[in-house]
């Protein structure tokens, strides 16, 4: 059957191909009774506007590029929820990709991407990024970028962050107000901004707080395999110092955190009577872990929420060749204190 088109559905209702046009996309001076006529034979002849064919007229593909290291995490679940909500919202369709923390897989997504003619690009960075060539040839080509989480200082464009050093320390003084001073800290990757600012939170609460830092409790994980790496490195902390040598634990990661809740539940440490235990990023399974993880709540629907939302305000401003200034935004974060410490 041949596919239905604007000028069939003008024939059968005896009016102009432009009234069901308007009547369509719902223009005011296109009475009700007129435009629910046309809806009704639409819906009867299961016609489909023709996407495409407007798109190429309007030079606007209405597709946005979206890069997450990892799907699976909840934090970036949540992160995702927001975007495809408002994404929906707007009239706008999501290709989501998942770099899995690997950068050279990472160039490749945003070379998909641009052959797919996306209207923008949101992206979160892999930990091992550290050469930005890629994203500013995406810049070159006019193609509107904003980065969210995971972001790079080399690059000009809007970005949506927490304060990741605050948060760290916040999560660390509350730690040595509560009475915990050989804290253990547990990070990722140090090329990646939000895990090297979590670290430079950490040193700060100690110092402030006149603790003397001890690079022995410093353990980097590899994040594309946390709960592991947590796990293991929580055994190489108990047999390096045993439970008199350490009293909390500050992970970077819930998932850090959980595979340390693992081991020392596994090896009969009480927590938090030997060892206290701290995440970040508050996902579902820090409150159903035994004991609770106390953690920090990292707000991903706000973060995915307002990244699209500057990313949208952003490609209309390039469609009507208007001067785009970027933004940063940084969202507050706060502190879910649960059983483990």
């Amino acid at each position: 059957m041949a596919q239905i088109t604007l000028q069939d559905l003008a024939y059968e209702l005896n009016i102009s191909v432009s009234t069901v046009s308007k009547a369509l996309k719902g223009y005011p001076d296109v009475s009700e009774k007129t435009r629910k006529l046309v809806i009704e034979l639409a819906d009867k002849l299961n016609f489909s506007p023709n996407v495409v064919a407007s798109n190429l007229r309007t030079q606007h593909t209405k597709i946005i590029g979206v890069i997450v290291p990892t799907i699976v995490h909840h934090f970036f679940s949540n992160v995702i929820g927001g975007i495809i909500n408002e994404a929906e919202k707007n009239g706008y369709m999501v290709i989501l990709l998942q770099s899995n923390e690997d950068f050279e897989m990472e160039k490749k997504q945003l070379n998909l991407l641009v052959q797919q003619q996306v209207d923008g690009i949101l992206i979160s960075l892999t930990v091992e990024t550290k050469n930005f060539e890629h994203l500013e040839r995406i810049q070159q080509r006019g193609i509107p970028l904003v980065m969210y989480d995971k972001v790079a200082k080399a690059i000009d464009c809007s970005k949506v962050i927490i304060d990741d050093k605050k948060a760290s320390y916040d999560a660390v003084s509350y730690l040595i107000r509560k009475g915990y001073k050989r804290i253990a800290y547990f990070g990722g990757s140090m090329v990646a901004l939000n895990f090297s600012n979590r670290f430079l939170g950490y040193k700060q609460a100690l110092e402030e707080y006149r603790i003397p830092f001890d690079d022995s409790l410093v353990y980097i994980c590899d994040t594309s395999d946390e709960y592991n790496d947590g796990y293991n490195n929580a055994s190489e902390l108990i047999k390096k110092h045993g439970i008199i040598g350490v009293d909390a634990a500050f992970a970077v990661t819930d998932v850090i955190a959980v595979g340390i809740t693992k081991y020392f539940n596994t090896h009969n440490i009480s927590i938090p009577k030997d060892v206290a235990v701290f995440g970040f990023s508050n996902w579902f399974m820090s409150s159903v872990v035994t004991p609770p993880l106390s953690t920090v709540n990292q707000p991903g629907y706000e973060m995915g929420k307002k990244s699209i939302e500057i990313l949208l305000k952003e490609i209309a401003q390039s469609k009507d060749k208007k001067e785009i200034v970027h933004e940063r935004i940084v969202l507050p974060t706060t502190l879910e204190i649960r059983q483990s410490t």
